[in-house]
């Protein structure tokens, strides 16, 4: 039994070549879960195969501008000319319903979202290693070197950063990786300040 309705937003984040993308993926493929993954708005034009709605929401810039200015994003950046976002509302409706949101998002992006909904469970995703990390992006094979080392100095100011985040998991193998966010998922449901409306509900008293 849940003892409290609203589901959780939990922030998978950590630089890139962690694996943010695999160990989210062995998460959802996990048994008995209620997550959901919270599709993203972008301002790029719409690719074959995909579905607006389902891959992203696709919307012109005019609109997604005006989006910015009414505040309606938990997060959002520009990368090549484009627009990516995480639409609050849907979020929230989301986690109206109950559901576990899942965001895989930068490190910047995660410390926006943070001050937008401080309640979030932020996770900062490492590598055993930062030699790990240095290795899997080189071993990428599609970047030249000169942005392999950017990537590597942006990485190494982000680590720095992992004091802001509430739980902190290794990645040293996947499903070990997904094992533990899935225990931080059910330990935060547990929570005292998340589930004591609901128990003195159920008791039958008022809180103090």
């Amino acid at each position: 039994m849940k003892l409290n309705d609203r589901g959780l937003l939990i922030v998978i984040s950590g630089p890139s070549g962690v694996g943010k993308g695999t160990v989210r993926k062995a998460l959802f493929e996990m048994k008995n879960h209620n997550l959901t993954y919270s599709v993203s708005m972008t301002t790029r034009k719409i690719r074959p195969g995909e579905k607006d709605g389902k891959d992203y929401y696709f919307v012109s810039r005019e609109e997604f501008e005006r989006k910015i200015e009414e505040g309606k994003f938990l997060e959002h950046a520009e990368f090549v000319g484009n627009y990516y976002g995480t639409p609050l509302d849907k979020v929230d409706a989301l986690l109206d319903q109950g559901k576990e949101v899942v965001l895989e998002i930068e490190v910047d992006g995660a410390l926006q979202v943070k001050k937008k909904m401080p309640d979030c469970v932020m996770i900062f995703l490492v590598p055993p290693g930062k030699q790990a990390l240095y290795d899997r992006l080189r071993g990428r094979g599609t970047e030249s070197e000169e942005v392999i080392e950017q990537r590597i100095q942006k990485a190494n100011r982000e680590f720095k950063k992992a004091k802001l985040y509430d739980y902190i998991v290794v990645n040293d193998e996947v499903m070990n990786a997904a094992d533990r966010i899935m225990a931080i998922i059910r330990a935060e449901h547990a929570k005292t300040e998340r589930s004591i409306h609901k128990y003195m509900e159920l008791i039958g008293e008022e809180e103090e």
